[in-house]
């Protein structure tokens, strides 16, 4: 089984701040550190963490911070397949932290953009059925949908969380077999799945839901320091997804557990990879089998 992300990938920039400036606002911050980030390669690298053949179909910049992002893609042992031929420049993000952990973020995706369903296709012929299709909210709605229509065609699992959120994400709910989305983007995109499909709604400091197959499991969250809750949804999303797939099942509450749990340990962190779980640390997770 073979996991393909598409999506994308970004230097991400922290700034700790007092506040958020207000629009027109000049206000100070002090640059704390630059990471690795994206949601496309925050997914594929925890996926690849949990110890699952992972590639991520991008597009970084002929400039040093693309050969920066594909070095450290390379030390995750994520495979990345670039799917432009040239993109001048690397999409990068800047967050906004404050000392309670909160969190506002700004995002380039001129790169991501550049990622057409043509393009991406020549990555997809020597997917088998069965192999895993990831999408985030990342790309435009036109190619989302034809992307997750192509995958289905090759007999893929489809997986989708719809962050950033886009009305017209709507159009892909019968082509995908796993969602996990917000409160936010349940009410805007009122999920309709296909039959046996499963969708997890993350329910804050409620913990997270999931339903399928006309069943319901709920699990709380898991008490945390919350340090910064960038990259928190990206690790609930894939700690979910590798502990069904390691045990060959669909969605359950023992994966809602594992996500939990790998969500907090992010959210104690700063940064975006460097506030993963580490790769000792998801074995063990994931080897954990609370009673019930």
């Amino acid at each position: 089984m073979h996991i393909y992300v598409c999506g994308n990938i970004t230097v991400d920039e922290f700034w700790q701040v007092d506040h958020f400036p207000a629009e027109g606002e000049s206000a100070l911050g002090n640059k704390v550190h630059s990471d690795v980030g994206g949601k496309g390669a925050n997914q594929a690298m925890i996926l690849s963490r949990c110890g699952l053949t992972t590639s991520l179909i991008t597009a970084t910049g002929e400039d040093s911070q693309g050969e920066w992002l594909r070095q450290r893609a390379s030390d995750e042992n994520l495979l990345l397949l670039p799917a432009v031929a040239s993109v001048p420049f690397s999409d990068n993000s800047v967050i906004f932290t404050t000392a309670n952990g909160d969190n506002a973020i700004m995002t380039s995706n001129a790169a991501a953009n550049s990622l057409t369903p043509e393009r991406v296709s020549d990555w997809l012929k020597a997917a088998q059925p069965g192999d895993i299709f990831l999408q985030q909210g990342n790309l435009s709605a036109p190619t989302t949908l034809a992307l997750f229509q192509l995958a289905k065609s090759r007999g893929m699992t489809t997986v989708f969380n719809p962050s950033p959120v886009n009305p017209a994400f709507v159009d892909c709910w019968p082509w995908v077999d796993i969602a996990v989305v917000n409160q936010g983007e349940a009410a805007l995109l009122q999920p309709r799945l296909p039959p046996h499909g499963s969708l997890i709604t993350t329910l804050g400091a409620s913990g997270a839901e999931l339903q399928r197959d006309q069943q319901h499991w709920q699990v709380p969250a898991i008490q945390a320091e919350v340090i910064d809750t960038t990259g928190a949804g990206d690790t609930f999303l894939a700690v979910l997804l590798a502990s069904s797939l390691l045990r060959q099942t669909a969605p359950d509450s023992l994966a809602l557990h594992h996500a939990t749990a790998a969500a907090a340990i992010t959210v104690s962190r700063r940064g975006t990879w460097r506030a993963f779980p580490t790769r000792a640390e998801l074995h063990t997770l994931l080897s954990d089998r609370p009673p019930s």
